[in-house]
């Protein structure tokens, strides 16, 4: 069958319904990933899209007439369908296109917790088998049975923490009719807290804002309701539940790099001397309080599937991106949104400090800014017109270009779908860091 090949990612399938990704393809794929992993049954659950359900109902005919059964466990968030996978020991498939337009629909898909197919771990081999559509005959039809594990998974984030110790703390939740709002509201019942939530209900149609809290536009209206309301701490999930964001009590967001940072240095007190990973993006932060708090800081390159790869042959207990992805060994090496926000709430009860008063030491000596991206046509020459031009830098090519001074450095790297260049620098003083912004801005965009 003739596919749109760009919807064939690197971590995940993604594609525009119904024009790049329809019921025909979803059928096609279902069968390839029986095929490809001769898999005897597979997870299968869902987001809220609104093409959710026909998709979900042609991948699970592809899957059960490739003759595998499907356990169907209904919609749900990203880290809920991970925790499903890991509680059965079965390979899955997630409906879901993420923090995406409401018009796009995909599928995240594991091969074996905590291990995912990537685009240079089965995804093109699915593609291929999709293209030529080379199924072997099937010896039966599969079943379809559902699992319902709610309270498993409600009990399991739980008994990360320790509840007994947290305090009445003010929070407001925004999870912009994504996939948290049900099971978020199921776990902080149990919490002392005082929960005000925002677009709880899941809804494709996403009737208020994105789903990506990173563009500012999707968070606007929480940082408002933290100040108004004077709020402890506000938080943002994305749309399928597996990444996370923090609204401080100033109303700021803070930044992927520094809560890894400060949530690092939290879980090195519960393991101490452990292992803890970061992307080539970070801030210096990151290593500098990781190393502090006596833990082992790990560089990897960007990427779920690398991430938890490396977590897992590392023995490591926590992993942070800047995009707000946290992977936590006690959740067999998953990324999920609703972890992060307890171990949050513990810490801001164990310290008895405001989230701005520990962040206050972080911004007074890092200096980042933030994801900057252009639109170039050639990538590559333009990495190394960089790679040159910055030549008597320390440099390295885990990931794109990463740069190192001994005051300021920065990495750049090509984005994985689109003809773009992302940047992210860093400077030990406000001035450096925004004439090296500047500069370096000026070489990619000139």
């Amino acid at each position: 069958m003739q596919v749109n090949p760009s919807i064939f990612k690197a971590y995940d399938i993604r594609g525009i319904y119904p024009t790049d990704l329809n019921e025909d393809v979803a059928y096609l794929i279902g069968r390839a990933f029986v095929t490809f992993l001769g898999a005897n049954k597979v997870i299968v659950g869902r987001d809220m899209r609104t093409s959710g359900p026909s998709i979900f109902a042609a991948v699970t005919r592809g899957i059960t007439e490739q003759g595998a059964d499907v356990v169907d466990i209904g919609m749900v968030s990203t880290d809920q369908y991970y925790f499903a996978c890991t509680e059965l020991g079965l390979p899955g498939m997630m409906v879901t296109a993420s923090h995406n337009p409401k018009q796009y629909n995909g599928f995240k898909m594991v091969k074996q917790m905590p291990q995912l197919l990537s685009g240079d771990s089965g995804i093109q081999d699915l593609r291929h088998l999709v293209e030529s559509e080379d199924f072997p005959q099937p010896t039966r039809k599969g079943t379809i049975e559902t699992y319902t594990f709610k309270d498993k998974f409600v009990a399991k984030v739980l008994s990360l923490i320790d509840v007994s110790i947290l305090k009445p703390l003010k929070v407001i939740v925004d999870t912009g009719n994504g996939m948290v709002g049900p099971i978020l509201q199921e776990v902080y019942k149990h919490l002392p807290v005082q929960l005000i939530g925002l677009y709880l209900d899941p809804d494709g149609t996403l009737p208020n804002h994105g789903l990506d809290p990173l563009q500012p536009e999707n968070r606007a209206e929480l940082q408002r309701r933290v100040v108004e309301e004077g709020a402890d701490i506000g938080f943002a999930f994305d749309g399928d539940g597996d990444r996370f964001f923090t609204i401080d009590d100033r109303g700021q967001f803070v930044s992927g790099d520094f809560l890894t940072a400060l949530m690092g240095q939290y879980l090195l007190e519960k393991y101490p001397n452990a292992k803890i990973l970061y992307d080539v993006r970070a801030s210096w932060a990151v290593p500098d309080l990781i190393t502090a708090a006596g833990g082992t800081p790990l560089m990897e390159r960007v990427g779920h599937a690398f991430i938890k790869r490396r977590m897992s042959s590392e023995n490591a207990v926590f992993a942070g991106e800047v995009t707000g992805h946290y992977y936590f060994r006690d959740f067999n090496y998953a990324d999920s949104g609703i972890v992060p926000s307890l171990y949050l709430l513990e810490m801001l009860s164990k310290r008895s400090q405001k989230m701005s008063e520990l962040l206050a030491k972080l911004e007074a000596k890092y200096f980042i800014s933030g994801e900057i991206n252009s639109t170039i046509a050639n990538p590559k020459a333009k990495l190394q017109e960089l790679a040159e031009r910055y030549k008597d830098a320390e440099q390295h090519t885990m990931d794109g270009l990463s740069v190192n001074y001994p005051t300021w450095h920065f990495n750049v790297r090509p984005s994985n779908t689109e003809p773009l260049l992302r940047l992210n620098l860093e400077a030990k003083t406000r001035e450096e860091m925004e004439q090296r912004r500047d500069e370096v801005v000026g070489i990619i965009q000139s």
